[in-house]
């Protein structure tokens, strides 16, 4: 019997399961596509379909369960595949199909699996397919490259940023540096940190471990957005996907419901020094098959198992003089966080924003309730953010809080292409 299949049986007899919840929107226009079919099989038996699902008008799937391995799978390094994987194929009249092969599930965690579709034009029907590859710590992959955590800074007015901004974009370049050949793609700042860290941790360690780690990826990240690293190279582009270089994003990938929601928490964070304005590099690794001088993604787990905070772990590896920053402005957002939750009594300029912002979001969301942008945040302007925070797997409060407040910016943006300038 051929691995891919042995793997699928064993899982399917397995008595632990993860989740999964498929969002299907469109590539122009971020609209939802609902009444869209999803075929769902095992990736080592793609003949044979095990659930069909439909989306509904927020053009999403209902949560199921699926067979995953053994939880203790991935909790400490081994042989045994810690994941299962599947396939996923989309269809909806006016769309070209989407298949999606290696949706990764882990055991007692939620997996989010979003999936782009084209319209269709001059009639020509083509299926696209992502492959998924193996997650960093299951499958092999070149060694980071040692690098400087501190760059040396040009001081000809090539760099162009002063300070620290979160931007809305990053422009991926996936392959190695050299290679012309290899994509660019345009990918939100934070779906970008998302499917970095599924792609590089386990989204079943502890939560201080996966925040240390997403401090990591994000510090490396804005480290080669304030640097301009790649671009005073002569290059056109943020980053690569290439783990010797830098770190290993995935296109068309699923990430996990806690790893979407931290990041959403904590985005606009960063590492720093004293006295050192950029963000620092990072570097990390496995510290199993590959070690280095930075972060142990496994013993950085290990640590959280026994009581780490993020920032303990951070200076672990990294030092006392490691602190975590926070960035002064984000890119792409019609405007700033208030600094304070908006709930039931609020009321002002910020509350009359955000029920316009909902308001527009609604046109494609249909599922949230329209609501007067009078400024007083009542009942059923809770009622909208409610619904709005189902839809985008945030905790159904009614409040706006942080990661609301700039998923609603974020989202409105996607809707309706206005923002200012940072």
């Amino acid at each position: 019997m051929p691995v891919n299949i042995m793997h699928a049986a064993q899982t399917a007899g397995s008595s632990y399961v993860g989740g999964l919840k498929i969002s299907v929107t469109s590539t122009v226009g971020m609209i939802p596509v609902r009444d869209a079919t999803v075929r769902i099989s095992y990736k080592g038996i793609p003949d044979t379909t095990i659930e069909t699902l439909n989306t509904d008008i927020s053009g999403q799937t209902e949560e199921i369960d699926l067979p995953a391995p053994p939880l203790e799978y991935s909790l400490s390094p081994g042989e045994e595949q810690p994941y299962s994987e599947y396939n996923i194929e989309v269809s909806a009249p006016g769309y070209e199909p989407v298949m999606i092969s290696g949706t990764e599930i882990l055991a007692d965690t939620l997996a989010l699996q979003p999936v782009e579709m084209t319209p269709i034009e001059m009639e020509q029907e083509e299926e696209e397919v992502i492959v998924i590859p193996d997650h960093t710590l299951y499958g092999e992959y070149p060694p980071k490259i040692p690098e400087d955590e501190i760059k040396p800074m040009d001081e000809s007015g090539e760099i162009v940023l002063s300070r620290v901004i979160i931007p809305e974009y990053v422009i991926v370049h996936d392959g190695m540096p050299s290679d012309p050949t290899a994509p660019n793609y345009y990918v939100r700042y934070r779906d970008y940190i998302k499917n970095v860290a599924s792609s590089e941790i386990y989204a079943t360690w502890p939560e201080s471990t996966i925040y240390a780690n997403i401090l990591t990826i994000m510090s490396v990240t804005l480290n080669r957005v304030y640097t301009e690293w790649y671009r005073n190279q002569g290059y056109n582009f943020t980053i690569t996907s290439s783990t010797a270089y830098d770190q290993k994003w995935m296109k068309g990938r699923n990430v996990y419901e806690n790893i979407d929601y931290l990041v959403d928490t904590v985005f606009a964070n960063f590492l720093s020094r004293p006295g050192v304005r950029q963000p620092i590099f990072t570097s990390y690794c496995d510290g199993k098959r590959v070690t280095c001088s930075g972060l142990s993604q496994w013993g950085s787990k290990y640590l959280g198992d026994e009581g780490y905070s993020a920032i303990e772990i951070i200076r672990y590896y990294y030092g006392n003089d490691m602190y975590i920053n926070s960035a002064e402005s984000i890119a792409g957002v019609p405007s700033s966080w208030p600094g304070y939750d908006l709930t039931i009594g609020s009321s002002g300029d910020k509350v009359r924003q955000m029920q316009q912002q909902l308001t527009r979001i609604a046109q494609n969301y249909p599922a949230i309730p329209v609501v007067a942008a009078d400024g007083v945040y009542g009942s059923q302007t809770a009622e909208a953010v409610r619904a709005f925070q189902k839809i985008f797997n945030l905790p159904q409060t009614g409040v706006v809080d942080y990661p609301t407040w700039y998923q609603i910016s974020n989202i409105y943006v996607g809707v309706s292409r206005i923002a200012e300038p940072a």
